[in-house]
């Protein structure tokens, strides 16, 4: 039994090819730089140069802009004249780096483009790390950055979205955190565990790109914990003053 042909849908629109592909005022400006400097060194005539712009700015496909600089040398226009192919491949992961930072008595950073794994280890004795999250890539939703801190400090940027969460211990010291700028429930996470001891961990939010001042919360930060230091210090003398005033004490009226 044949049975009745089913009516085909409409065909989906041909793709375009890359010379038929719309140009952006990118390519166009490229293109105009290209002209100028042509112009520059007589390649071309200001009457030429003149109506190869007015055609550049006119252009709205790759296969426009092509021919503009079609006879000029491939020194001044390499390659393509227009490069037609878009990358749309991802970026390349970044390279892997040791989940555990090391200062003592120095300094350790991490910033630009890095793999957070799920768990950073920091330990700092007398020495201070920064983590810049900006243009980190997690490696899961809720990574850990797990600070053994002596004597020292950790400062952390991270973008816009991204939740910070203490779980840390301190003894003589603290976390400084901003508030939660999101509430996304999927938001990404980074939780701050171990344990501080005359030490802090300093949390500042901030865009890519966006200046702030890391050497004052840098000076900031010791500071407090130079202040910190000095008035344990403080109580200690005085614990062992009292202490020894004590044993005066007994030793008089035993004898």
């Amino acid at each position: 039994m044949n049975l009745p042909e089913q009516p085909s849908g409409p065909e989906p629109p041909a793709r375009p090819s890359p010379a038929g592909m719309r140009a952006s005022d990118a390519d166009r400006d490229q293109v105009a730089d290209r002209l100028r400097e042509a112009l520059a060194e007589g390649r071309i005539t200001p009457e030429e140069h003149a109506e190869r712009i007015d055609a550049v700015y006119k252009a709205k496909t790759y296969a426009e802009l092509e021919p503009v600089l079609s006879d000029l040398p491939g020194e001044l226009a390499p390659g393509p004249r227009v490069d037609l192919r878009k990358d749309t491949r991802p970026p390349a992961p970044p390279p892997p780096q040791s989940p555990n930072l090391v200062a003592i008595f120095s300094g350790v950073e991490r910033k630009g483009r890095w793999l957070v794994e799920p768990t950073t280890n920091v330990s700092c004795v007398f020495g201070g790390a920064d983590l810049d999250f900006r243009q980190a890539v997690l490696s899961r939703g809720e990574v850990t950055v797990n600070v053994t801190c002596v004597f020292g400090g950790v400062t952390m940027t991270v973008p816009p979205g991204v939740r910070v969460i203490a779980s840390n211990t301190a003894v003589f010291g603290g976390n400084d955190l901003p508030e939660d700028d999101t509430t996304d429930p999927d938001a990404p996470v980074i939780r701050v565990t171990g344990m501080l001891l005359f030490g802090g961990v300093t949390v500042t939010r901030r865009a890519a790109g966006e200046k702030g001042g890391r050497r004052a919360r840098r000076r900031e930060m010791h500071r407090l914990h130079h202040e910190e230091a000095g008035r344990l210090h403080s109580e200690m003398r005085d614990e062992r003053r009292d202490r020894l005033r004590e044993l005066r004490r007994e030793r008089r009226h035993g004898h």
